[in-house]
């Protein structure tokens, strides 16, 4: 290879030799000035870190709260089930009508539990409030009669012991199962299981204590602060109306949910000689009206924090605004010195933007790592932990750098404008 042909690669590795030398002073004298200004650069740096901070944990945070509502969502167990419940009388008409019938009782569910093809299985539950009594004191609970089926049907597994039986139903037996809110009430941290509470006089033996979860709804927040009791026990020793709060229906699919309402409308008219004061209510429907609402709710608040953390980081921008034309001022005399010894109008300018994006990185990058220590401490308060988002983060570096480059502009185009005889004067 001649001179003249290696000459060109020579200069090209020179050329790029020369570029990562000058990106590279660039840098230092970068951290070097915002050492040598450790105050202005503290509060620039404060900014951009919160913003960063702020989109970092705003955007991890709004992920774990879907995933925690959401799975509060699927322990409700509302998918493919049917309420049955007594209906209100909106005139005067139904009333007369309504009062001829007594209502949603134990007495119906031989007919309306009767198989059928298209039912998984049923759930009657019957509610009342009253005082529960232990050796340490009392607490007012709830009290739910429920059916050995209850725990499977309405997913309420259960943490300590056992839940209630078949056999406890055949045999009236009084025993309970405590909800894991009430237990802690009334038992603190040791275990209630084998105790005795006492019920409106009546003694019952605790045989188990729910599965702590989360409270999406009234029935397990009825759940967790009270007491399951077998239904049989509940008609014969707590009420001798025998009147059911509502009788839930597991339907095999979603799909069935027009003729299995049908049918069960139509058993409980025949339970009550033709008058109908009982409705069905869908839980699907309930379950997604209720997702929507959350989905909106979660809208306005990821507008609303974005907000926030775009002021903050806009705020941080416009620190490094007046960072920046403040070491314009004070270097003008080396800007000229720079340019008489044969720097261009590019270098300088991307002196400056370097400058600036090197100020940016440092702030995003603390703001980085508080968020991410913040998250780690918060992880376990979510069902799934707490993962930095990497959307979340990636916005916030890019809204970082883009504002300091937007930013940095204005003050290194006029240094880049700058001549050296003005400079040095």
């Amino acid at each position: 290879m001649s001179e003249t042909q290696a000459l060109p690669a020579f200069r090209r590795r020179r050329s790029l030799g020369v570029r990562i030398a000058l990106i590279w002073e660039v840098v230092t004298g970068g951290l070097i000035e915002l050492w040598a200004h450790k105050l202005r650069s503290v509060l620039t740096l404060t900014l951009l870190m919160l913003g960063v901070f702020a989109l970092v944990v705003m955007t991890s945070v709004l992920d774990g709260v879907k995933d925690k509502v959401s799975t509060g969502f699927a322990g409700m167990s509302w998918d493919g089930t049917l309420y049955l419940t007594p209906k209100r009388a909106k005139t005067s008409e139904e009333q007369k009508r309504f009062a001829l019938s007594s209502g949603l009782r134990y007495e119906d569910l031989a007919r309306i539990t009767a198989p059928h093809p298209r039912v998984l299985g049923f759930s009657p539950r019957a509610t009342r409030r009253s005082v529960v009594r232990v050796a340490d004191g009392g607490e007012r609970i709830f009290v739910n009669g429920v059916t050995a089926q209850y725990s499977f049907l309405m997913d309420r597994p259960v943490g300590l012991g056992r839940g209630i039986t078949e056999d406890d139903q055949r045999r009236h037996s009084t025993v309970a199962v405590v909800g894991a809110t009430l237990a802690a009430k009334l038992f603190g941290g040791s275990d209630p299981v084998g105790r005795d509470l006492v019920i409106e006089g009546v003694p019952f033996r605790i045989v188990g204590v729910l599965a702590s979860g989360q409270i999406f709804n009234d029935e397990l927040y009825q759940d967790a602060n009270g007491v399951l009791i077998p239904l049989e026990t509940y008609m014969d020793r707590l009420d001798t109306e025998h009147q059911l709060t509502l009788v839930a229906v597991k339907m095999r699919s979603t799909a069935d949910l027009d003729e299995v309402s049908a049918t069960m409308l139509a058993r409980a008219r025949q339970a009550h000689h033709g008058i109908e004061d009982v409705e069905v209510k869908d839980l699907d429907s309930e379950l997604a009206r209720a997702s929507g609402d959350f989905q909106q709710q979660m809208h306005g608040w990821a507008v609303v924090l974005f907000s926030l953390a775009g002021t903050v980081l806009l705020v941080g921008g416009v620190g490094v605004l007046s960072v920046m034309l403040i070491s314009f001022s004070d270097r003008r005399y080396e800007i000229g010195l720079r340019k008489a010894i044969g720097a261009d109008d590019h270098q300088i300018l991307m002196q400056f933007l370097l400058e600036a994006l090197v100020l940016a990185a440092l702030g995003a990058t603390v703001g980085t790592l508080a968020g991410s220590a913040l998250c780690r401490a918060l992880s376990d308060k979510f069902p799934w932990g707490l993962v930095v988002n990497p959307y979340g983060l990636a916005a916030a570096w890019g809204i970082a750098l883009v504002l300091a480059v937007t930013f940095g502009l204005y003050p290194a185009i006029r240094a880049a404008r700058l001549s050296p005889m003005e400079a040095m004067r």
